[in-house]
């Protein structure tokens, strides 16, 4: 029997407002190629919240303020670890976060590229059909804020 390894992360869709609406930070990969949300594994002794925010930071080089959970999304895949494939089941929490500072400019070697989409646009270049979902469940959430 393949044995599975099961992880937990926690991420963020981290927005800001501009007259023009919300804009949300998303990070590329794979030469521009792939845009997804931050998110990582959970360390030991760290709660989810304290993982997506560490994340968050790590990824994307901004700080933020937790406002809510967002969802969480669960998927299965294969990763090769030395000569077997082994499967992985992750569930990964998102919340929605308030950018607070910071700058795109220091996100870590992970990540190629940080960019501010108009939320609408986020949610047509995420890569991930679980991530657009995630990012529409946002984007209602944003504007149930709107007069916090």
């Amino acid at each position: 029997m393949a044995q599975v390894k099961f992880e937990i992360s926690a991420g963020g869709v981290v927005f800001r407002r501009r007259n023009s609406g919300a804009e949300v930070a998303m990070i590329g990969l794979k030469g521009g190629e792939v845009w997804a949300l931050p998110k990582g594994l959970v360390e030991k002794g760290e709660s989810l919240e304290e993982a997506a925010l560490r994340e968050v930071r790590e990824e994307t080089g901004l700080s933020a303020k937790i406002v809510e959970r967002i969802d969480k999304i669960d998927y299965w895949f294969y990763w090769k670890e030395g000569d077997e494939k082994v499967k992985h089941h992750k569930i990964v929490y998102f919340y929605l976060m308030e950018y607070t500072g910071g700058s795109t400019a220091d996100h870590d070697q992970e990540v190629e590229e940080v960019r501010w989409f108009p939320i609408d646009e986020a949610i047509e270049i995420a890569s991930y059909k679980t991530e657009r979902k995630v990012l529409e469940k946002a984007k209602e959430m944003i504007q149930g804020h709107a007069h916090d």
